[in-house]
């Protein structure tokens, strides 16, 4: 399985968030900047709605935006995790149906935002786990959803790996 913390060597992305879908944005704390060093990707109110991954002090949002916190590792989930990501990507849905601008981030805006997207985007009925997964490499990095579990909790289902997790707690 390869996760971040095992991959020293992953690149920073060229920006600090990228439009997925309208509307739905994946992004990260840190980002390579145009002379090629890494930056803080810091937001204010650029969005309506943020999703936080991994809450690094000093990054934002404003206070009036909404901002939504459940850290989870960029690694194996327990079920408690599991239905936060669920819930998140509830919450991106709901705010997309008001038209509302919504952020989801990590700590490079790859794995963990990409698993919360992903999850949002099959449940709004976007094609399958596989072509979820490739919109979201061709919008924002090929280096997104490099976590090799976290695509096999989609090509599975997040509700079904959540079922198994908790049966095998």
């Amino acid at each position: 399985m390869r996760i971040r913390g095992k991959q020293p060597d992953v690149p920073a992305p060229e920006s600090p968030w990228n439009e997925i879908v309208p509307g739905l944005w994946m992004g990260g704390h840190e980002f390579r900047g145009r002379a090629g060093r890494p930056e803080l990707a810091v937001v204010r109110d650029e969005f309506d709605v943020v999703q936080t991954l991994l809450r690094l002090p000093g990054y934002g949002p404003d206070p009036d935006v909404e901002h939504h916190v459940w850290p989870i590792p960029d690694g194996p989930l327990d079920g408690t995790q599991l239905a936060g990501v669920i819930r998140l990507a509830r919450a991106a849905n709901e705010a997309l149906d008001a038209r509302r601008r919504v952020l989801v981030r990590c700590y490079h805006g790859y794995n963990r935002s990409g698993l919360v997207v992903a999850h949002a985007l099959l449940q709004r009925g976007h094609a399958s786990p596989d072509e979820v997964i490739q919109l979201i490499r061709a919008r924002r990095s090929a280096w997104a959803l490099h976590n090799e579990l976290f695509v096999e909790y989609l090509r599975a289902g997040l509700w079904t790996v959540r079922l198994l997790e908790e049966l095998a707690e």
